[in-house]
């Protein structure tokens, strides 16, 4: 279905006060077109050489004074339905937009930066809100406008009014030319911006590390160069807007009037033929009121563009297949966790884990270590179903969670991350999420549990404390016990702490190993480590290598077989002794 089609369809949603509008609109421009007729019908009949009637005159004057007023009236009502009905469509869009990008799976973000979301969420969808509000409003307008014009030349004079209705294929030749240049350039534009977006929102959160290394001038010369390239298609727009916009209308003006001339002038030499100077005013003012709607539509051409390559890029995203939010619920499970002959890749046959086999059983403490792209985190991403197996089943209590609904499974989950992320709001609503079902009480209890107090008592507002986008005022002991505090409230059966103690200091790192232990207590948890000290009480820890295990066991075990964990072991207790 094309943009156009599909725009068409949002606005149905919305069609009593765009039809009201429409409507309103309708009656304007029939009582703004009676002018002239007033106008001719005084001139002809009552302004006669020597026998001027003032009385009618009068009150035909009154009765045009009148049709003006109930014009601006009706206008005024059309422009605020329209606008409304407008509004609506874009606020019901953007919540779709937004809706649906929750839905969205991990790996859409994980290619896509997060700046060029957001220029879909907010640049395109403005754009779209200019077609509803300004675009449609103004073709409408001007369409009806230009009906009730050639309703009123044809009753003047059916020759002439058929001579103007050439201008209406002229002028969709005209757009559908326009269209056929200004859609590439208005694509490059959107996409421009959302790139500037991105970089944008890179620079903002990487602006530590260009200080540090003095990249600056660099990110400003990158930036120049995607501007210029925004600036270079803004400027070809414009040729092309100033090439087809007012210049051609003023031709098509002049030559309309230059056979209006000649086609009155030379009537005007056949008595039986003459006009009258009631219906030259008449014709003259239609003529004229025939080419503002016209040049209304032909300015309206760029915004129309704009907005259907906009409408065609969040089109684009809702087209995204997304994870269907479903109401089920399964009941809390027990946490036995099996992955039997597991083989995972992101892209193609490039495996990143391959014929993973162990158990969970529920309480018991995971660990798994390896170095930098073993595959660690890649098992918490299928557990989570952010991404699926390609082979192998997972399973919960001996179901396979393929077979469950995603959002079903994460609701028995917790999960604390190695860089915790905070919301914008208070410490207490990073605790709860704003989820009901967690009352403020459980919020001071998870805090105290996981020894929050001890961390966050020198806050003035303690938990009703401001947090400004991701916690930044805060320092990461603080951002992690909050996560720690968040994971319990919502007291999951299955646990994953991912490197939870590897950006905090030793001091803060007894109280998060406390909140670790409060954390686990009945619980089947899998943890991510580097600091392998952190885990010598799991039950069961898992090396990886290349995304395969290559031992298992406790700590003891592992130690004693001398491999790879006691080799990774006896190099970190040698850099702390150092």
């Amino acid at each position: 279905m094309s943009t156009s089609k599909r725009l068409y369809r949002y606005a149905l949603n919305f069609k009593k006060p765009i039809s009201i509008g429409l409507f309103l609109l309708t009656i304007a421009v029939f009582t703004d077109i009676a002018g002239p007729f007033i106008a001719a019908h005084i001139i002809d009949n009552y302004m006669e050489p020597g026998n001027l009637q003032a009385k009618p005159i009068i009150w035909l004057l009154v009765l045009f004074f009148v049709l003006s007023l109930l014009t601006a009236i009706f206008r005024y009502f059309m422009f605020l339905k329209l606008q409304e009905g407008s509004n609506r469509v874009v606020q019901q869009m953007r919540k779709d937009v937004f809706g649906h990008i929750q839905k969205l799976p991990i790996q859409y973000f994980d290619n896509l930066p997060a700046g060029k979301v957001v220029a879909r969420v907010t640049n395109d969808t403005e754009a779209i809100r200019n077609l509803y509000v300004t675009v449609l409003s103004q073709f409408a307008t001007s369409l009806i406008s230009i009906a009730g014009v050639y309703v009123a030349l044809f009753i003047l004079n059916w020759k002439m009014a058929s001579v103007a209705l050439l201008l209406i294929p002229i002028v969709y030749i005209w757009m559908v030319l326009y269209r056929k240049y200004a859609s590439q350039y208005n694509y490059v534009i959107r996409t421009k911006i959302a790139d500037i977006n991105a970089m944008i929102n890179e620079s903002i959160n990487g602006m530590t590390i260009i200080q540090a290394f003095r990249r600056e001038d660099q990110m400003k010369k990158e930036f120049a160069q995607m501007n210029d390239e925004h600036y270079e298609y803004n400027r070809k727009l414009l040729v092309l807007d100033s090439a087809t916009s007012h210049n051609l209308v003023n031709v098509f003006r002049l030559i309309m009037f230059a056979i209006f001339i000649y086609y009155f002038g030379t009537q005007s030499m056949t008595v039986p033929d003459a006009i009258t100077a009631g219906t030259l005013y008449a014709f003259v003012d239609y003529i004229t009121r025939l080419f503002n709607p016209i040049v209304n539509i032909v300015n309206q051409f760029s915004q129309l563009e704009r907005s259907l390559v906009a409408g065609s890029r969040v089109f684009e995203l809702l087209d995204q297949a997304g994870e269907p939010v479903k109401e089920e619920r399964v009941n809390r499970y027990d946490g036995n966790v099996t992955f039997n002959d597991v083989s995972f890749a992101y892209k193609g046959e490039d495996y990143v884990l391959k014929n993973l086999n162990f158990e969970a059983k529920k309480g018991e403490t995971v660990a798994l270590v390896g170095h930098t792209g073993s595959g660690k985190s890649s098992i918490m991403n299928l557990l989570f179903r952010f991404y699926d197996p390609q082979k192998g089943r997972i399973t919960i209590d001996g179901q396979d969670i393929v077979s469950l609904p995603r959002q079903a499974i994460r609701e028995h989950m917790g999960i604390v991350l190695q860089d915790p992320y905070l919301f914008t709001g208070t410490i207490a609503s990073n605790v709860s999420l704003n989820d009901e079902r967690i009352s403020r009480k459980t919020v001071e209890d998870a805090l105290k549990a996981v020894g929050g107090e001890r961390v966050l008592k020198n806050l003035e507002k303690g938990i009703d404390e401001p947090v400004i986008e991701k916690g930044s005022t805060l320092s990461s002991g603080q951002r992690q016990l909050i996560s720690f505090a968040r994971a319990l409230a919502f007291d999951p059966a299955i646990l994953i702490l991912d490197e939870a103690t590897s950006n905090i200091d030793s001091e803060t790192e007894e109280i998060i190993q406390h909140a670790m232990d409060v954390l686990k207590e009945g619980r089947t948890t899998f943890i991510i480590a580097h600091r392998l000290s952190t885990i010598k009480n799991a039950d069961k820890i898992l090396v990886l290598d290349r995304g395969e295990i290559v031992e298992q066991g406790t700590h003891d075990e592992l130690i004693a077989l001398g491999g790879r964990y006691e080799t990774m072991y006896r190099l970190q207790a040698n850099s702390l002794n150092a």
